[in-house]
């Protein structure tokens, strides 16, 4: 196969500047390699970028092409790249983007050796919102003596940090909306719905343990008063403002850069022993890319949007895949169980069980 596609943009814009162009395998320079794509996650930062929202800290060059996590096979490898061969699995990321494609030409550091346990759609939609979410829980030094209240903790980095926090000992509260309390307790978090009240129901849930750090994923203005109020020291609290710049770091981390690197060995180790388990809520073949993006900017996804570039077509493909999302039909599924209106062998039962993407 010598040829294949990319997704571009020629301006700032939505989702109508987002184009599918045709792509000529690229040739890989010194200390380069070339990657066919399997996998590659989705970032809200990466949709901001694109609708012009970051120019005060990023320039973008068009055309511009988009993505920048990446799980892959290697395809060709150019002078001096000795520690990898061709059809080694790998993953990483695209320092200068472009990995939403069928090849993508990266430094040799850009990438790491894929573990043979860590599925394909979970490598390819790690590096961005793992390495922040590491960062951002590193930072705090959190431990046993800590009770830690995470905001969007079911999001694509709030899920993270759910599990790094519990995972260094400390109990850990999520503030999410109610259709999200289920996952949160099976990760081992303690779920407070958003909302009047809410410092309330942190404190009730919190049982006597004072609330000791609080980081900040949603962007609400009222999340600074509501740390200073549940006692929280100034510096534990984690703004989604500083959460934004070390994602911004990261998105444009040069392959160079060894913290990179050592973080997403760090993560590709932590959900190969299961400490860490990324939640893949929707996974679309590269075709439906805007379909993706469209599900992302809904904020109402859990865990990671994933593209597949090669997926495999069984022709079982029902038409909820485009009209309605795996998770929200699943919700649909189990309201209308309880309530007792849905029919045995209806089509939302059927679909129900038979989703191929979870949370």
């Amino acid at each position: 196969m010598r040829t294949g596609s990319a997704v571009q943009y020629e301006r700032y814009g939505d989702f109508d500047v987002v184009e599918v162009v045709p792509q000529e395998r690229p040739t890989p320079g010194p200390g380069e390699v070339v990657v066919e794509v399997i996998s590659a996650g989705l970032n809200h930062i990466e949709r901001f970028l694109r609708e012009g929202k970051l120019q005060d800290h990023i320039q973008v060059e068009f055309p511009a092409r988009q993505g920048v996590d990446l799980a892959g096979i290697v395809r060709a490898r150019g002078a001096g790249v000795k520690d990898l061969r061709v059809g080694d699995e790998v993953m990483g990321h695209a320092p200068d983007g472009g990995s939403h494609a069928t090849w993508v030409v990266v430094p040799r550091e850009a990438v790491v050796m894929k573990p043979t346990h860590v599925g394909w759609e979970v490598a390819g939609g790690l590096y961005l919102a793992g390495c922040t979410a590491v960062d951002v829980v590193r930072k705090l030094r959190l431990g046993p003596g800590d009770t830690v209240v995470i905001s969007a903790a079911a999001g694509g980095v709030g899920h993270i940090q759910c599990q790094l926090a519990r995972d260094a000992g400390a109990t850990v509260i999520g503030l999410g909306s109610p259709r999200n309390h289920d996952y949160l307790r099976q990760i081992g978090i303690l779920p407070v719905a958003y909302g009047d009240g809410e410092e309330a129901r942190i404190t009730e849930i919190a049982d006597g343990r004072p609330v000791t750090a609080f980081i900040d994923n949603h962007g609400d203005d009222s999340a600074h008063e509501l740390a200073l109020r549940l006692g929280v020291d100034e510096k534990r609290f984690v703004s989604s403002e500083a959460r934004r710049d070390a994602e911004l770091r990261f998105l444009r981390a040069p392959a160079s850069d060894p913290e990179a690197k050592e973080l997403i060995l760090f993560l590709a180790k932590a959900v190969e022993d299961r400490r860490v388990q990324i939640l893949i809520s929707g996974f679309y073949p590269f075709e439906y890319i805007v379909d993706a993006y469209e599900d992302l900017a809904e904020m109402h996804s859990r865990g990671k949007v994933v593209v597949g570039m090669q997926p495999v077509e069984t022709g079982a493909r029902q038409d909820w895949y485009r009209s309605e999302k795996a998770r929200d039909l699943r919700d649909r599924y189990a309201e209308e169980k309880a309530d007792g209106t849905l029919e045995s062998g209806s089509p939302a039962s059927r679909g129900a069980e038979g989703a191929v993407s979870t949370g």
